[in-house]
């Protein structure tokens, strides 16, 4: 465990600094057990591995804190404290005007498309991490055949809904905005709802799971 003051009002924790999916859990356990028993909390926020804790400096003893969070990584919470994962459906339509980089993932693959389409639905995603824009969940692990590193040369707009993947992970678009993520598909589905009362459809911890649907 490596802790790191972050200004006089928040720490980072790490606990990996790999897709660990047992490294997130235990983060999440974490953040569950300091939100219960600690003052003068005012965020837990867990990616990845890390945790970034944001306290308030007058009511919360930071030295205290940082004893605990050690004495926690020698003895770390009971894998029943950390939360149940939600599984989220999303469906999909892959390939063509929806997914225009499914047919060059599938080249470089050596494999067809209907393959590719396979094993990116084939997989449940753990919820890594949400950014970089509202709402966009890191979703790991895609299979090894086509993690493929970002695309050299990113797009100025990427419609939204539309799921990528890149360097081992995949992930939704919330909104049109520019990326440099393959894109394999899109689906109607909402990430990003300003207008719910939880405005993400996606939390750290959850699994995701994607389906093919026929073009509509």
């Amino acid at each position: 465990m490596r802790i790191a003051a972050a200004g006089d009002g928040a720490l980072i924790v790490e606990l990996s600094g790999s897709i660990d999916p047992e490294a997130n859990r235990r983060a999440l356990a974490l953040k569950q057990r300091l939100e219960a028993r600690w003052p003068g909390l005012r965020d837990v926020v867990v990616a990845y591995g890390a945790l970034a804790i944001y306290f308030d400096p007058l009511a919360c003893d930071v030295h205290r804190l940082e004893d605990e969070l050690r004495a926690l990584g020698d003895d770390p919470p009971p894998p029943a404290m950390a939360p149940a994962p939600r599984l989220v459906d999303v469906p999909v339509r892959y390939g063509g005007a929806d997914g225009p980089d499914l047919s060059g993932i599938a080249r470089r693959a050596g494999l067809p498309e209907s393959e590719v389409i396979a094993l990116h639905a084939g997989v449940v995603y753990r919820v890594h991490a949400l950014g970089f824009v509202a709402g966009f969940a890191y979703m790991a692990s895609v299979d090894a055949r086509i993690a493929f590193p970002r695309r050299e040369t990113p797009r100025p707009r990427v419609p939204a809904g539309s799921v990528a993947i890149a360097a081992g992970q995949t992930g939704i678009y919330p909104i049109a905005t520019p990326g440099g993520w393959h894109l394999i598909g899109r689906t109607d589905v909402r990430p990003w709802d300003s207008l719910r009362s939880t405005p993400s459809m996606f939390e750290v911890g959850d699994a995701v799971r994607f389906h093919p649907v026929e073009g509509g």
